[in-house]
């Protein structure tokens, strides 16, 4: 896991380093976050993007 996505609907999309979906940790936030956040490595980038963000926008793991 290298960029994790939470979405405006709450979905997760989860990448890994060469850019790769990881469809194990993908799908409805509340459904994945306990995975993630066990599993999510120290570098692991978390995310959340909204319709009114050009672009999703990085948070600290313990706000995501």
């Amino acid at each position: 896991m290298k960029i994790i996505i939470r979405t405006q609907n709450d979905t997760v999309m989860v990448f890994d380093r060469t850019g790769e979906q990881m469809p194990k940790y993908q799908g409805h936030y509340q459904d994945v976050r306990a995975n993630i956040l066990r599993n999510a490595p120290p570098g692991a980038v978390f995310q959340h993007w909204s319709d009114r963000m050009p672009q999703a926008q990085p948070v600290p793991r313990e706000l995501w």
